[in-house]
Order: structure tokens, then C-alpha cells, then sequence
């Protein structure tokens, strides 16, 4: 019988791990010592100059490091910017959006709710509950991946169409009777979401409840989130769903406008 220790590869030695080298090399790169050169690194790392070059090298064909041609000598590069750039942006839209979903919480006496988009689920990442004792709530980092959700139709909205049809003839997003007519209903109603600045979920997926959800957009002019606003279904008329929309989408663009995306 082999042993566990021999398959586990928690066994391994630590610098037997390419990712944590490639990882050790990057974090030499600080405020402090922002350029730095090969025999600098391999120092500091415990490596082999020849090694510490081959992952530079790499490292630099990826943009994730820059050279100098003069010194030859490296620096962080732009390459880690798109590597971080989803990071960045849903930290820093859950900052801006915060007093803008106090207002809006404030201003309907519903829940608000900023969602961001994980490849085939929409997670909520910030909450402000109702006042009301009876409100709708989800706990921080809830997932859905139900097509009729409103946060869900706002982000397969702006995907790309290709993804979009194989998130659906797949299964990760659920759609009810899935077929390939329901499937194009169901792109028509994506058009609307685009056309319209919002999706709205009046007890399709809960009897109980309602969601309406509008875009966020960044400087690029890519949705980096959404604004959603839950309420039980019995407080919400269509008069009440028009205003909720209306009162959503003020707020999905406020917050837009303030991370720098064109004026909408």
C-alpha cells in the first residue's frame, strides 16, 4: 500500500512549487524597491540566477514585468493591471456605491443591493435591508444563477452573446422549461434590459418577491455590477414596479458616473 505522503502534495518541498517561485519572485518588487535586478532577486529568493532569469523572461513576455533595456533591470508591468483590474473594480465599486445605496434604501423603504458578476452568477457583495419588518434580505455573498432573477438578466444582458447561449443551453444559468424557444424569448427579453436600463423580476422566480436591477458602468464603459432592489410582493403595484425601476436606474447611473464611465 503507498503511503499518503507520497501522493499528497503537501509533501512536496515548498520550493518545489513553479507558482510559488513565479509568486516570490513578484512580491520582491515593493514600494521601496521598485527596480531590481536578477542577481537582486535571486538573493532575496533563494534561487538560481538561471532560474530567476527563465521566470522573468516569461514573466516579461506576459507583460506582468517590464525590462530596461539600459540597466537591465525589472519592474512590475502593466500586464498586472488586467490581471487585477476585475479585483480592483468591484472593491472599488462596493466603496462608491455604498452611500448611494443608503440612498436608495432610504428613498423606496426597500432593500438595495449591489451585485457583481462571477462568469455564471450573480453575488451579492453589499446590502442596505429594508426598514420595514417585513423586507426581502439575502446574506452577504448570496449567489444566483436563475435567468428570471433581475440581477441575472442585467449582466447576460451586456454579456457576450456567445456566452450567453452557452450559459443557457448548458444549465449554469437556469432558465424554467429550457428550451430552444424559451431560449429566444428569452434573448428578446435581454434586448429589452439593454434598451430599457433595467430587468425586472415581478414574482417570477419567488411569489413573494420582486427585484428590479439596472447596470453599473466603469470608464470603459463595461457593467462592473449592478444595482438591485428587493420587496415583498404583496407592497409592490405596477404603479409601485415603475417607480422602483425608475428609482434604480437614478442610482445604477449616479454610481456609474462617479467611477468615471461616460455620461449615460
Amino acid at each position: 500500500m503507498v503511503a499518503q505522503t507520497t501522493e499528497t502534495p503537501a509533501a512536496e518541498p515548498r520550493g518545489a512549487s513553479v507558482i510559488v517561485n513565479v509568486i516570490d519572485v513578484l512580491r520582491c518588487f515593493t514600494a521601496e524597491h521598485p527596480v531590481l535586478g536578477v542577481t537582486e532577486i535571486a538573493a532575496q529568493v533563494g534561487l538560481h540566477k538561471s532560474s530567476v532569469s527563465r521566470i522573468l523572461a516569461t514573466l516579461e513576455q506576459e507583460r506582468i514585468v517590464a525590462r530596461d533595456e539600459a540597466t537591465r533591470k525589472y519592474s512590475l508591468g502593466l500586464g498586472l493591471i488586467a490581471v487585477a483590474g476585475p479585483l480592483l473594480a468591484n472593491l472599488n465599486v462596493r466603496r462608491v456605491s455604498f452611500p448611494f445605496l443608503n440612498e436608495l434604501a432610504r428613498d423606496t423603504g426597500e432593500t438595495a443591493v449591489l451585485t457583481i458578476w462571477d462568469g455564471a452568477e450573480s453575488v451579492s457583495v453589499e446590502q442596505i435591508p429594508s426598514i420595514h419588518q417585513v423586507k426581502h434580505t439575502s446574506a452577504m455573498g448570496s449567489r444566483y444563477n436563475t435567468a428570471l432573477s433581475a440581477s441575472v438578466q442585467v449582466f447576460l444582458a451586456y454579456e457576450e452573446p456567445a456566452k450567453t447561449a452557452t450559459l443557457l443551453e448548458s444549465g449554469a444559468v437556469v432558465l424554467p422549461a429550457n428550451t430552444e424557444a424559451t431560449r429566444t424569448d428569452y434573448l428578446t427579453r435581454l434586448e429589452r434590459v439593454r434598451s430599457t436600463g433595467y430587468a425586472a423580476n415581478h414574482g417570477e422566480t419567488s411569489v413573494d418577491e420582486v427585484g428590479v436591477a439596472a447596470p453599473i458602468f466603469d470608464h470603459r464603459g463595461a457593467v462592473v455590477a449592478s444595482v438591485m432592489i428587493a420587496a415583498p410582493y404583496y407592497r409592490v403595484s405596477e404603479t409601485q414596479l415603475r417607480q422602483l425601476c425608475t428609482a434604480c436606474i437614478r442610482a445604477a447611473r449616479q454610481i456609474s458616473l462617479r467611477l468615471g464611465a461616460p455620461v449615460i
